[in-house]
C-alpha cells in the first residue's frame, strides 16, 4: 500500500511518541498555528507523515538549535516561501525550454 505523505493516519498520542514530545505540546503547537492536523468525523486529531516531519523539524529547531517559537514560525514560513519560489523557477525554466524548442 502506497500512502500519500499527507494522508492523516496517526492519533495525537502516537504522533507525540513519534516526535518525542508530550501530547499537550502538540495541542499547543496547533493552538499557535505551527501545525494544523486533520480531524476525524469524531473530531479526533489525525497527523500525517508530513505533519510528523514538520513537528520533528520544529523540535530540532527548538531543542537542538535553541530557536524560540517565534523564530520557528519565521523559519518555517521562509522555508515554505523558498519552496514556492523554487517551484515557480522550475516552471519558468520548463516554459523557457518549451519556447526554445518551438
Amino acid at each position: 500500500m502506497n500512502l500519500d505523505n499527507t494522508e492523516p493516519c496517526y492519533v495525537i498520542s502516537v504522533a507525540a511518541r513519534m516526535v518525542g514530545v508530550q501530547t499537550y505540546t502538540l495541542r499547543y503547537y496547533e493552538r499557535v498555528g505551527i501545525i494544523d492536523p486533520s480531524r476525524s468525523p469524531g473530531n479526533i486529531r489525525l497527523y500525517s507523515e508530513r505533519d510528523i516531519a514538520r513537528l520533528k523539524q520544529v523540535k530540532t529547531l527548538m531543542g537542538d538549535l535553541g530557536v524560540n517559537l517565534a523564530g520557528v514560525e519565521v523559519v518555517l514560513r521562509l522555508a515554505q516561501r523558498m519552496t514556492e519560489v523554487q517551484r515557480h523557477m522550475e516552471e519558468l525554466e520548463s516554459e523557457l525550454e518549451r519556447m526554445r524548442g518551438e
